[in-house]
């Protein structure tokens, strides 16, 4: 009986989070060993079905950098990064291409709909949502590096998003965009879901990390810090406190904020149904960082 009780306190609690957040906007950003695991990622899916079933507009956005490696190694080819971004020759973006849409994405939306929910992928013919340019980065001389078929998003399909999240299907959207050829430009998954977001104006970013959110001592995962402002976070950067990879993710963050998105989320996407406590419980379990 008493855990039967806790069962529905716990729905009580969440009450209140479901009243809030009710027809709002929340994009979750998939990657790493969040969508490794299997058993991981199913927990994910089943509390994105969970969401939108109680009346919050989920959005999916995913990156595969594993998967890619592998097929890539697969096929001979050498990943290379150049200031964290994959080198993209055409034969890594044929490998990029169908790793996210046919592999990832295609297995995303299925597994939902075994699930019970209703998913869409979008990134083909008119269901393309990203669409952008070739990303010039400098070298430390300021000339600019050739990176290959790598993008930014210039434009997000908002309209067609929303037309889905609001009859109640999830978009699933792959880290690739449309240039204005019509080409694929391959897209840095954290920055392409800051960038929906910001297009959505969504009330919540949640990344779902390999780590458990943002922590004052990257080896203490008891160090996590709950709340953050962008002030608070960009001292901890200044600090050396968030370093490494990290560092890119909370600065999409950032622009996230800055165009309008709620709240952005870092958490452990290892962690069976974090997404749920984050959003539903009191307490959280990653790290919540406002403007």
């Amino acid at each position: 009986m008493d855990d039967a009780i806790r069962k529905a306190e716990a729905l009580v609690e969440a009450l209140g989070y479901i009243r809030t957040f009710r027809d709002r906007l929340t994009v979750i950003k998939l990657g790493g060993s969040a969508m490794e695991e299997a058993d991981a990622l199913r927990a994910t899916l089943q509390s994105i079905v969970l969401l939108e079933t109680v009346g919050l507009r989920p959005i999916v956005v995913h990156g595969g950098g594993k998967p890619i490696d592998r097929a890539m190694a697969s096929s001979g080819l050498v990943p290379k990064k150049i200031q964290g971004r994959r080198f993209t020759d055409d034969a890594t973006l044929r490998i990029v291409v169908d790793v996210l849409t046919n592999e990832i994405n295609a297995g995303i939306v299925q597994q939902m709909r075994e699930l019970g929910g209703r998913a869409v992928g979008l990134h083909s013919g008119t269901l393309q949502a990203l669409h952008g340019e070739r990303l010039s980065l400098p070298n430390r001389g300021g000339e600019p590096i050739d990176l290959g078929r790598v993008g930014q998003v210039t434009r997000v399909d908002s309209a067609m998003i929303a037309g889905f999240a609001n009859a109640g299907v999830v978009p699933v959207i792959p880290s690739l965009a449309f240039d204005a050829d019509g080409d694929w430009l391959n897209v840095n998954a954290d920055t392409a879901a800051c960038s929906v977001a910001a297009a959505m104006r969504a009330a919540k970013l949640v990344m779902l990390t390999d780590t458990p959110g943002i922590l004052r001592n990257p080896k203490d995962p008891s160090s996590l810090i709950g709340h953050l402002d962008s002030a608070e976070c960009r001292k901890l950067v200044a600090d050396g406190v968030i370093d490494g990879g990290m560092i890119p993710k909370v600065e999409a963050c950032f622009d996230a904020l800055a165009n309008g998105v709620g709240k952005v989320h870092v958490i452990d996407g290892r962690r069976k149904y974090s997404l749920l406590l984050e959003i539903f419980t009191d307490s959280g379990v990653g790290t919540e960082i406002v403007l």
